[in-house]
């Protein structure tokens, strides 16, 4: 169940037909309408498995599905924050390979 420290508040806006259908539900439960709406969000919350893809590509590229390259890439992106990296242009990336 929430507690007070895992609990944020939002406002919602629900037509006037179903906030009166809720409402009557709730009554025939002997529930307030806020605690029967919770309970059934939560409850719907916790029957659907969510999972958050890592891989940071817009088009869903498969390099970044490999554990091995996310590292690197999240290691370049501390590295950068540190300000120990460095950012090449294309020119120079030409140039260090010799293209």
């Amino acid at each position: 169940m929430a507690t007070a420290l895992n609990i944020k508040r939002k406002n919602i806006d629900l037509p006037v037909d179903t906030l009166q259908k809720l409402s009557i539900m709730a009554a025939a439960q002997g529930r307030s309408l806020k605690n029967f709406i919770e309970t059934i969000l939560i409850a719907k919350a916790n029957s659907v498995a969510v999972t958050v893809e890592e891989n940071p590509s817009p088009s869903g590229d498969p390099w970044f599905n490999d554990p091995e390259n996310m590292a690197s890439v999240k290691r370049g992106v501390a590295e950068m924050k540190a300000g120990k990296g460095r950012a090449y242009s294309m020119e120079e990336i030409r140039e260090l390979l010799g293209v």
